[in-house]
């Protein structure tokens, strides 16, 4: 197998929480449970727990394909599922076909509400994998290292790096909650188990727990990369959630904090990454071989993490069902037509014209670029080709229609890190040089050209240039709804794209659509939390 830390669909010996309406601390049902004392009483056992934390991003039950579920939901799909549709559906970067079988039209023309279904399982799946770090930790206690320290200090060591990952797992987590909504109900491992109304936490509360967490296990606790197993949580992942907490500060109410980005992707920097020669492989079947660039992915598996949702979602949904391009090009046995790009994203590449970006990976044979009739037409938009369920040698990694696709998400990336040290810098921040940011956008547009004739000068170095470099780098990574916010174009009408608010050429959207609101069941159930706009 190529995975070396197992995320197994199922684990028969898990003690965990689900997150449930007004309560985030429940007893599951299943259909065999283990007493506390049989599930925490190897090293081995716990790492089967955490095996369960890493997979609640990409898996939604027990058994393959999403069996014996863990919540009850809307749509029943991942937490990366959701994500990626709040994050890219309502951008210049995606446009859904399946606008009323896939319940898009709200997100698609930024008209959501409380009640909207993706809005409210993104964010209890979020809260899920809350409950489940709390209860690892509330079992992963210094008691429980010292017991190990006692006979075994190597795996004493290792419980104490496991605990680590489990707060790195739950500040991403809480992240994923301060980005999407602004605020959110707070639980940790020290507050038990029962029906309780939790307090509301304010998105500057929940920033500096994120802060605060992520410094102490960096600093104690979490492996260094050379020693991290691949899909595990290491010290430069720390670094690198720190620097787009720092990077967002000010969205986040927690003011300008570009030093301190600049200061957390110098320790990424020097951790010993480098880019892939090829951007391709980045996104390919093969993606967990590209350790020198990709800092922290959410592992998906054809065996162990089978999922319709996570990158099965996005690789087979970005090819079409009606269209001439072939499924088996990228390693699919069918194309679902989920989505395409919109107009603006090829226009970032000059329209395709005479660009020699190798990033411009778009499918266009019989498409129109501009979405002029309706943003659910597959015959207009180009589709995508960035992602692949082709291994290395050209060969389909999995067969999709049975079992997903067998391909990594990048969460952090290096290319991310040179590209949010640039904007920092620009944004007045200490501690590298405008130089120095030069050659971190130059190194990605050498990689994206294969030569010189991409690079830029300083004069070029500008704040519109690096979102836009973003838009060319990273699109369909879920970070151009965060982008746009903090460049102050995601809402309002300072920039408008095809199909903004439901209209053909745009409109401006009221700046309340910056968050997204708590769901309407968690509102009733929670007095303390309130949609102060919705």
């Amino acid at each position: 197998m190529k995975r070396n830390i197992r995320l197994y669909a199922a684990v028969a010996l898990l003690l965990t929480l689900t997150a449930c309406t007004g309560d985030l601390d429940q007893m599951p049902h299943t259909s065999s449970q283990a007493t506390e004392k049989e599930v925490y009483d190897s090293l081995a056992n716990y790492k089967k727990v955490l095996a369960k934390l890493y997979a609640s991003f990409v898996i939604t039950g027990q058994e393959q394909s999403g069996g014996n579920a863990d919540l009850s939901s809307n749509s029943g799909y991942d937490f990366l599922r959701g994500y990626f549709n709040l994050q890219e559906a309502p951008t210049d970067e995606l446009a859904a076909t399946w606008l009323s079988g896939d319940k898009m039209e709200d997100l698609t023309y930024m008209t959501w509400d409380a009640n909207d279904p993706w809005v409210a399982d993104t964010y209890y799946r979020a809260y899920y994998t809350v409950s489940l770090c709390n209860e690892f930790l509330r079992h992963a206690t210094d008691a429980a290292v010292s017991g190990f320290e006692k006979g075994a200090p190597d795996e004493a060591r290792l419980l104490k790096a496991f605990r680590a990952e489990a707060r790195f797992l739950r500040a991403l987590s809480y992240y994923y909650v301060l980005d999407l909504f602004g605020q959110g109900p707070f639980v940790d491992e020290t507050m038990g188990v029962g029906a309780y109304t939790p307090a509301a936490y304010t998105d500057k509360q929940l920033f500096d727990f994120i802060e605060t967490e992520l410094k102490s296990i960096a600093d104690d606790g979490l492996l260094a990369p050379a020693e991290c197993e691949y899909g595990r949580a290491s010290k430069a992942a720390a670094w690198a959630l720190l620097a787009k907490l720092y990077l967002n500060a000010p969205t986040y109410g927690a003011g300008d904090r570009s030093t301190d980005c600049i200061a957390a992707c110098k320790k990424v920097m020097a951790a010993g990454y480098t880019l892939e020669n090829d951007y391709s492989k980045l996104f390919n079947a093969d993606n967990d071989k590209r350790t020198n660039e990709i800092i922290f992915p959410f592992v998906v598996s054809a065996v162990n993490t089978v999922s319709w949702g996570a990158t099965t979602y996005i690789v087979c949904g970005q090819c079409g069902n009606s269209s001439s391009q072939s499924p088996s090009a990228y390693g699919l046995t069918n194309g679902w037509g989920m989505f395409r790009v919109r107009g603006e994203l090829p226009h970032l590449f000059n329209d395709l014209k005479d660009n020699g970006d190798r990033r411009a990976m778009f499918y266009t044979d019989g498409q129109t670029q501009w979405l002029t009739k309706a943003v659910d037409d597959q015959s207009q938009g180009f589709f995508g080709e960035k992602f692949s369920n082709l291994n290395d040698a050209g060969e389909a990694a999995s067969n999709t229609g049975a079992v997903g696709a067998d391909i990594d998400y990048p969460v952090f990336r290096l290319a991310d890190v040179y590209l949010m040290l640039a904007e920092s810098v620009l944004r007045g921040g200490q501690g590298a040089t405008r130089v120095e940011a030069l050659d971190c956008v130059n190194k990605l547009r050498r990689r994206a050209y294969g030569n010189a004739s991409g690079l830029i000068t300083d004069a070029q170095l500008t704040l519109p240039f690096i979102l836009d470099e973003r838009g060319r780098e990273l699109y369909w990574e879920a970070t151009r709804r965060t982008d746009l916010i903090r460049f102050g174009r995601f809402t309002g009408g300072s920039y408008l794209w095809q199909w903004k608010g439901g209209v053909r050429d745009g409109r401006s959207i009221d700046n309340k659509y910056a968050v997204y609101p708590i769901p309407a069941a968690e509102l009733s159930a929670n007095p303390n939390l309130k949609n102060a706009n919705y």
